[in-house]
């Protein structure tokens, strides 16, 4: 199971994973946005999941259920939905259920999500959940509105609040001063990292060995480098070294019942009057009826009134009450993607104790996609359903933004995981259904390991191009739309592709890119051809959004991140003191010997052993190794050891496939050739390095130091195992904790860890700055950059950082201005050179001609 879902191991752990593994989640409510959470938490791996629905498909649902077609409309949602959800991942079973949620049938699960559901039920489910143990998660969303409130017991356990690796440093200094508190100072390398409240714990401390390996001691920092802990007055002496390491403890929070809990706030009471309106009329509020508007909000004054003490707010904000009821009807995808993939996070934290949960309720709101023109209002006409699958859109946009979005011609860089959720998201909202057009590229074929998080990919897939495989997919969720696929990398060698007309033809750019440098290349295409650009990433539970408007903010290149820290060569080759440092070793010799067998292989890896992990092994007096540099010791070999074992196949195979031979896995076959290789036996002398005579030894690191990401990422080959045996190995040499093998992947591969919660989230955030792009939005003000941690949980939104403008005598500029010369003269000749030079003669720019249209364009 772990081995094909390969990312979440690194963002969850192990731990987390097998309590994920024992849970059963009912999700009940299968529109837009209870879809979107079965799809993260099928994906997630949890033991089973059952959803429940007791309605049927509505054209409204169609604006963001993806797995509802037109076919479906009449039909209970639930079973539609499960046979398409159990497609996203052979290991969850998933199964529908239409009957009534009684307290019975819910003792089934671990973890129940109510969506959809009446304030009636939320509150008589919550008190069954409570006292039961039962773990709730109510989720709604109402337009531009969500709301989100968990209650997971009164005796919940947090294993890891933040998901952040353990801190750890080296020791220079443990004071012993009698009924004082011991001072460890740090080495000044690097800051500890520390904070009052921490607890840690010590290894390899030479002399006061007390501390080696005790319980887990609360700490108090004193500075960058030193720091406080219990009395060692009587210990034995400090000496010198030792590692002091973060102990994550666990951590007993309470929730309380959700009928007890009352948040104050605008959103808390307007939610509260629309499940009122609900309630008395059986329906939800009109799309932008004035006179349901004035209802609701005197069901909210009558609300807010019956609140007691701090939850009684003093004052409404009557207009965003009325805005609340204006928009209650629509059913936006984008919302349902950022609520939901919260959601889903949330029932994993349910499920394994692992990230801080929301306490409890979480209110988000996105009124700034709507007109910038304060007074301007929508008429119900313009909102009223059309029996159309984008009638929850409709309800909150109107009918001319659904032209605008069908008329959209955008280029999509990327169909990993966040380009298949925004391909999930354009097909729903409409982008490029009419006239319109997505164009969406990526040069990869589709991995195993990718299922777990690009959801538009099945088993069935893996090999296929992921461009046209995802482009094909959305097809089925939204027949209208027009989508291209390409396989072309972005950059100088494709410009001949994506030319001039091609830019100039585009509404607008969104990157699914992977690294800084495409990004940065789309980016500058993206000034040079004053097209809007919407930019995002993740990492693990982290998650950005950047939103580039031409004339309006800076460009994506504008501000970076420093760069990323790297390790001295001298401490890789010489003197690692950590996994990361056995992990980065590079090998790049090649060999003159040519093996004719299987056998000559085999030999050549346990010849190849012997020389790496014993016979070069270099050794020197004490004194040398102080401070974080470790003495290392040579291995002698053993066919019963499962870790040499594993760099011998592993290496053997590479070898082998190196030479076109056929290699082999049985390690009994392999034990009994290596019984007959006669393998040189050195006695290494202090400070002296062992020189092989042998020199197929000497120069044998061959292919086998040599591997493409793409090596890292396929599973069926032996290069992950001897990366992860060989870093083992020489960790073991220094006597480093060794790591498994996906934490190896991680760091050999600089893999980024994407889950399909963040990446739901982050982009249901990029497709609301989509929606303020098309209506022509054009303050800054109306723009959201935003950032999130779901496991802290941290949400931060701000305004863009304005184009910086420059002032030259009277002329200002920013990185989008320039001068625009046409090239023609009014008689229809082409301007001279000398006319072009009187042009420009006063002017201190540089000059750029565009020759394929004429048009002379400058950049500051």
């Amino acid at each position: 199971h772990c081995e094909e879902l390969l990312v979440l191991p690194y963002v969850l752990g192990h731990d987390a994973m097998k309590r994920m593994q024992i849970s059963n989640v009912l999700i009940s409510g299968m529109r837009g946005l209870g879809v979107e959470i079965a799809k993260n938490v099928i994906l997630g791996g949890v033991r089973s999941v059952t959803v429940h629905d007791q309605g049927v498909a509505e054209w409204r649902d169609l604006s963001s259920q993806f797995y509802l077609r037109e076919e479906d409309l009449g039909k209970n949602r639930a079973e539609v939905s499960q046979p398409r959800l159990a497609e996203l991942n052979s290991y969850v079973p998933v199964t529908s259920y239409t009957g009534a949620l009684t307290e019975d049938y819910l003792t089934k699960f671990q973890v129940v999500v109510l969506t959809n559901s009446t304030l009636d039920e939320q509150q008589q489910m919550g008190e069954f959940c409570h006292s039961k143990g039962i773990k709730l998660i109510v989720a709604d969303t109402r337009g531009l509105f969500g709301q989100l409130f968990c209650d997971f017991g009164e005796d919940m356990v947090v294993y890891d609040t933040n998901g952040e690796q353990p801190l750890s440093a080296m020791i220079s200094m443990i004071t012993k001063v009698s009924q004082f508190p011991g001072v460890v100072t740090c080495l000044d390398e690097a800051r500890h990292g520390f904070e009052s409240g921490d607890y840690i714990t010590f290894t390899e401390v030479q002399g006061m060995t007390e501390l080696n390996g005790c319980q887990p001691v609360e700490i108090k920092v004193l500075g960058p480098y030193t720091f406080s802990i219990c009395d060692t007055s009587g210990f034995t002496d400090y000496v010198r070294g030792g590692i002091v390491s973060q102990v994550k403890m666990p951590k007993k929070i309470s929730f309380v019942n959700f009928a007890k809990f009352d948040r104050p706030g605008q959103l808390h009471v307007g939610f509260q009057a629309i499940h009122a309106f609900q309630k008395k009329h059986n329906h939800l509020p009109s799309p932008w009826s004035q006179a349901d508007g004035d209802e609701l909000l005197t069901l909210a004054k009558e609300v807010n009134s019956a609140q007691t003490g701090s939850a009684k707010l003093e004052q409404l904000d009557e207009a965003l009450i009325k805005k609340m009821s204006y928009v209650a009807a629509g059913d936006l995808a984008p919302v349902n993607a950022f609520i939901g993939g919260l959601a889903a996070q949330e029932v994993m934290k349910a499920c394994t104790g692992k990230f801080m949960p929301i306490m409890q309720w979480l209110y988000f709101d996105a009124l700034e996609c709507l007109a910038e023109d304060e007074g301007f209002m929508l008429t119900e006409e313009e909102c009223a359903p059309r029996s159309c699958r984008y009638d929850g859109q409709i309800a909150v946009f109107g009918t001319k933004l659904q032209d605008q979005l069908a008329k959209q011609r955008y280029f999509l860089v990327g169909a990993g995981a966040i380009g298949c959720e925004l391909l999930k998201n354009f097909a729903m909202i409409g982008l490029g259904a009419g006239d319109g057009e997505v164009i969406v590229t990526d040069m990869d074929t589709i991995e195993k390991s990718n299922l777990n998080r690009q959801f538009l990919f099945r088993p069935s897939d893996v090999t296929k191009m992921k461009s046209d495989t995802a482009a094909a997919a959305v097809k089925q969720m939204n027949p209208s739309i027009k989508i291209t696929g390409h396989q072309n990398r972005v950059g100088p060698d494709t410009e001949r592709i994506y030319d001039d007309d091609f830019f100039e033809g585009l509404d607008g750019v969104a990157n699914a890119l992977d690294n800084v440098d495409a990004r940065m290349y789309m980016d500058r295409r993206c000034v040079y051809y004053r097209k809007p650009l919407l930019e995002s990433g993740t990492l693990g539970t982290k998650g950005n959004v950047q939103v580039v408007i031409p004339f309006v903010t800076e460009s994506y290149s504008s501000s970076q991140d420093p760069p990323e820290k790297s390790i001295p060569i001298c401490t890789l080759k010489n003197f690692p003191n950590a996994i990361e440092h056995t992990l980065q070793v590079r090998h790049t010799r090649t060999s003159t010997y040519c093996p004719q067998n299987w056998a000559d292989c085999v030999a050549w890896a346990r010849n190849h052993w012997q020389c790496q992990y014993s016979n070069n092994i270099r050794h020197s007096g004490a004194p040398f190794w102080s401070g974080p540099k470790r003495c290392p010791h040579p291995l002698d070999f053993s066919t019963s050891n499962e870790l040499h074992m594993d760099y011998i196949v592993a290496a053997a195979n590479l070898f082998a496939q190196t030479y076109g031979l056929q290699g082999s896995t049985d390690r009994a076959g392999v034990i009994k050739i290596l019984q007959e290789v006669d393998v040189p036996v050195f006695t290494p002398r202090s400070g002296v390095k062992i020189h092989v005579s042998d020199q197929e030894l000497q120069n044998s690191n061959s292919s086998v130091g040599k591997m493409h990401r793409s090596d890292l990422d396929d599973d069926t080959n032996f290069h992950m195992d001897f990366i992860v045996a060989a870093s083992n190995l020489r960790a073991e040499n220094y006597d480093i904790p060794p790591t498994d093998r996906h934490k190896s992947k991680l760091i050999a591969g600089k893999i980024i860890p994407a889950i399909a919660t963040t990446t739901a989230a982050v982009v249901g955030l990029v497709c609301l700055e989509l929606l303020k792009i098309v209506q022509g939005h054009k303050k800054l003000e109306s723009f959201k950059n935003g950032f999130m941690n779901l496991a802290l949980p941290f949400f931060a939104f701000s305004e863009p950082i304005a184009a910086p403008r420059h002032k030259y005598y009277e002329t200002e500029w920013s990185l989008w201005d320039r001068f625009e010369v046409t090239g023609m003269q009014p008689n229809g000749e082409e301007m001279t050179l000398r006319q072009f030079l009187d042009y420009f003669k006063v002017c201190p720019h540089r000059i750029v001609f565009n020759f394929s249209h004429k048009k002379l364009l400058t950049h500051n």
